[in-house]
């Protein structure tokens, strides 16, 4: 049974489910605790690393976006108290997905010869672009949009400037009490991205791959590495609870939070 959902995303970045209605969510989804974990920015409503709303444990999280050699990985932090380093590294991250959007806007409007409703703000990612188009008159829903336009490789993508591995986890180790790597089986090297989690505290063990996907090598890595085992739905809308801890896995993931 699953308790605790350690990976979760709200409007802060590009989820939908508002903070303030992760109590209700949880509690209808039988969870015990969700971790808020927005791409590469803190939530500013968390001023602690752990918080109580409604009965329910609210984990201040973060998942960071990292160059790691062949490809890019995703490191989750948990527990966070901001740093400056933290603080400025964020910054510096969302200025550039502000960049990195008029780009990908203005391509999409010159080539489509449509005019986006998006408002180029803090958080903004290529999912609020893909619902900016599905709602324009282009004849493209969202799924679309990625897959002709916006995805990887295609004719308005743009990559974002992103922190190197060594410099990733250095920033988040300061400021998390529990630095893990995110879906290790989503990415193409899965070996090299195994070997890496070795070094970190934790690795998502749980997560909504689907029924076919074996996932012997990750539980595996984490016993051979005594990593905390976390796992999480990776939640974008209000839908919790999909994948994550059982009771006993997040009693020992909790212990190793400070507060």
């Amino acid at each position: 049974m699953v308790v605790a959902d350690l990976h979760v995303h709200t409007p802060n970045s590009d989820g939908t489910l508002t903070l303030d209605r992760v109590p209700t969510v949880a509690r209808a989804a039988g969870l015990e605790a969700v971790a808020i974990t927005d791409h590469d920015r803190t939530h500013p409503d968390l001023d602690a690393p752990v918080s109580t709303r409604d009965g329910v444990d609210v984990i201040h999280g973060i998942e960071l976006r990292v160059e790691a050699g062949p490809e890019r990985l995703d490191l989750l932090g948990y527990g966070v108290e901001e740093t400056p380093e933290l603080r400025d590294l964020v910054k510096s991250l969302q200025n550039n997905r502000k960049e990195r959007a008029r780009s990908i806007v203005d391509c999409v409007e010159s080539r489509l010869d449509v005019t986006l409703d998006i408002d180029i703000a803090p958080g903004v990612g290529r999912p609020h672009i893909a619902r900016a188009i599905e709602r324009s008159d282009a004849p493209l829903d969202y799924q679309d949009a990625f897959d002709e336009l916006i995805g990887n490789g295609c004719p308005c993508y743009v990559a974002r400037d992103i922190p190197d591995f060594e410099t990733g986890t250095r920033v988040l180790e300061a400021a998390c009490d529990v630095v893990g790597l995110a879906h290790p089986l989503r990415y193409d090297d899965v070996e090299h991205a195994l070997s890496l989690a070795a070094n970190l505290d934790a690795i998502e063990v749980h997560y909504p791959y689907g029924t076919e996907v074996d996932t012997s090598a990750v539980a595996d890595c984490a016993a051979e590495h005594d990593l905390l085992v976390t796992g999480g739905s990776d939640a974008h809308e209000e839908e919790l609870g999909l994948a994550g801890l059982s009771s006993e896995e997040y009693e020992r993931f909790r212990a190793a939070l400070s507060v």
